[in-house]
């Protein structure tokens, strides 16, 4: 579980990115911030349900600020979450572009434990193809050697150690760009995604925070 939380912090994910790939006692929440001060948070969820959250003064605050897929260039370290085919080609369902400082962070290829049938990739794109299919989730994180156009969209063949994944993009398929946030990112009416554990008392204590920025909604 410690190896998929390292490679969820990458994918800011990653994929992340999240459903991700985090330690048993690690809590995802989704939702707007209904109100924040120094030390807590208020999260509102989708069903309007409050929780509060404390915040520690070392919170870990990234942003997924949205983007397009031409954003998507050479060298580039990516993350994909994607569906896949029965011929083993990757659907993309959304693609994070990382800062170069997450280079390489997690390298590799396994099942994304926190979602069944899916898995999580850190790699790079080292060709094109234009074979796309349907299937289950997964999520890859990459650098592009290649892009290429695939009928509606472009296919990243993303490669790692030991490994290779082909992922077709369509041009409908999310892209944000990841970026380091800040406490001022915490603002009334972003939504995020809050990754907390209970401390002793049983309240929550978030341990990283990944906030939609422009008005976006962090996919993973």
């Amino acid at each position: 579980m410690k190896r998929d939380l390292v490679r969820l912090a990458a994918f800011a994910f990653a994929l992340c990115l999240g459903s991700v790939c985090v330690a048993q006692s690690t809590q995802v929440l989704h939702g707007d911030i209904a109100s924040v001060d120094p030390s807590t948070l208020h999260l509102k969820t989708a069903s309007g349900q409050q929780t509060t959250i404390k915040l520690p003064d070392d919170i870990r605050v990234s942003l997924r600020v949205p983007a397009k897929l031409d954003d998507i260039k050479v060298g580039t370290f990516v993350g994909t979450a994607a569906t896949p085919g029965p011929n083993g080609t990757l659907i993309a369902s959304e693609v994070h572009i990382f800062p170069e400082a997450s280079r390489g962070a997690g390298e590799g290829h396994g099942p994304m434990r926190a979602l069944p049938g899916s898995t999580m990739t850190n790699a790079t794109v080292a060709g094109v193809s234009t074979a796309a299919s349907k299937g289950r989730s997964s999520m890859t994180n990459a650098t592009v050697e290649n892009v290429g156009a695939s009928g509606s969209g472009r296919t990243l063949k993303l490669t790692y150690k030991g490994g290779a994944q082909t992922v077709f993009v369509s041009d409908k398929t999310p892209v944000v760009m990841v970026g380091t946030g800040s406490r001022e990112s915490l603002t009334t009416g972003a939504h995020v995604i809050v990754y907390a554990q209970r401390d002793a008392n049983g309240g929550l204590v978030a341990q990283r925070i990944s906030v939609g920025a422009n008005g976006s909604v962090p996919p993973i």
